[in-house]
C-alpha cells in the first residue's frame, strides 16, 4: 500500500512539474523590439504609433491588436507576441504611413523601420 502511494505521489509530482514547465515556457512567443527612424537622416522618430495586428492564413487582419508609442530614442518593445504573421503599421506626424506584414518566428526580433517624408502630389490641373 505504501509503495502504491509513493508511486502515485511521484507520478503526480512529475505531472505537476511538466505542467509548470509548459506554463513558463516562452516557446512560441517573441519579444519584439522596434526602432523607428527617419529615412533621410537616420534620426529617431519619437511618439510614433506602432500598431500591431495578427494576420490569419488568408492574409486578412484579425480582430484585436495593440498600439505602442516610441520613446525619444525612437524605440518601443512588446514581450509575448505569438509566432505567426503580424501586420505592423507605423503612423507619425509629418511622415508617410508605413505598413508591412512580418513573420514572427524567433524568441527575439528587432525590426527597424525607416519612415519617409510625404511625397509631393501631382495634378493634371497645375
Amino acid at each position: 500500500m505504501a509503495m502504491k502511494r509513493l508511486c502515485a505521489l511521484i507520478a503526480f509530482a512529475i505531472l505537476l512539474m511538466t505542467a509548470v514547465s509548459f506554463a513558463d515556457d516562452p516557446a512560441g512567443y517573441s519579444e519584439l523590439k522596434f526602432l523607428i527612424v527617419k529615412d533621410h537622416n537616420g534620426k529617431p522618430v519619437r511618439n510614433a504609433s506602432v500598431i500591431l495586428h495578427p494576420v490569419n492564413e488568408d492574409g486578412k487582419q484579425e480582430k484585436g491588436g495593440m498600439q505602442l508609442k516610441t520613446d525619444p530614442e525612437g524605440k518601443t518593445a512588446f514581450n509575448g507576441i505569438p509566432y505567426g504573421k503580424l501586420r505592423v503599421q507605423v503612423i507619425a506626424r509629418g511622415f508617410q504611413t508605413y505598413g508591412e506584414d512580418y513573420d514572427i518566428n524567433k524568441p527575439q526580433q528587432e525590426i527597424v523601420i525607416k519612415l519617409k517624408l510625404p511625397q509631393e502630389q501631382y495634378s493634371i490641373y497645375k
